[in-house]
């Protein structure tokens, strides 16, 4: 069985089939996916799939580091109420994208801190996006680390110093359909160094579909080719890395 981490099922992409891609996703043996939902709109939608599949798509939610312009007191308030209906397993995603900037980098700092308290202070792992923004992005995480921070560099395409970083502060590390990629390789080689303890796997559908199905939409189904590739990195079974890395999401977002 496995389990897909990190999904973005509110996206017009699955408008016209989510039905399908859920019943395929049963069909891939996957046991649980978890569905990211970034502002209100999508929190709404997000919950209704949520109740359509209950105990197997579970809801986080949070600030996009592109939509910090955006946060207001309202949304931190409305995330405060999904935490205590306990209709969310995770915070996020947050964090820092420098690639585009489409919010300015002070206003993406500042959300990722106020969003990395809100987590620990509600008790809920952080699911914690950085594109071209390692440095800053640990030193906040170091700054804001009150001890009990719980988190996931999601869609890990970074060096394997940022990693032991990351591992050092107790941070799980989930890669994404990029590891199966042809020029991939020093993501792979931090798959080969990190222990399978610390590691999740995702889609981040529809983006980042695996080598297999480049240039067509990702679904949560693909899942699988992330974790073959990792038993084959790791020299490990299929069954092995799918039983440690669900192992692993269920203890991480505690379901």
């Amino acid at each position: 069985m496995f389990i897909d981490t990190h999904a973005h099922l509110t996206f017009p992409e699955f408008n016209d089939d989510l039905p399908q891609v859920i019943q395929r996703a049963k069909e891939a043996k996957l046991e649980a996916i978890v569905n990211i939902a970034l502002d209100e709109e999508a929190i709404k939608q997000s919950l209704k799939i949520s109740e359509q599949y209950p105990s197997y798509v579970f809801m986080a939610a949070g600030c996009h580091p592109h939509e910090a312009k955006d946060w207001t007191i309202e949304y931190e308030t409305l995330l405060r109420q999904l935490a205590q209906d306990k209709k969310i397993v995770a915070l996020g995603e947050m964090g820092l994208d420098y690639h585009y900037n489409l919010s300015p980098k002070e206003q993406q700092q500042e959300v990722f801190r106020q969003s990395l308290r809100l987590a620990q202070e509600l008790d809920l792992p952080a699911i914690i996006h950085s594109r071209e923004a390692s440095r800053d992005t640990m030193l906040i995480i170091h700054e804001e680390n009150k001890g009990n921070l719980k988190g996931v560099l999601h869609c890990f395409g970074s060096e394997m110093v940022l990693a032991k970083e990351a591992l050092d502060l107790g941070l799980m590390i989930s890669f994404t359909g990029t590891v199966t990629f042809k020029k991939a390789q020093p993501v792979r080689d931090v798959v080969r160094e990190i222990p399978l303890e610390s590691l999740m796997i995702e889609t981040d559908c529809p983006f980042l579909a695996p080598q297999a199905f480049r240039g067509q939409r990702n679904e949560p189904a693909y899942v699988v080719e992330v974790a073959k590739q990792i038993a084959e990195v790791k020299d490990l079974t299929l069954e092995e890395v799918a039983e440690t890395t669900t192992q692993n999401a269920k203890d991480f977002f505690n379901i």
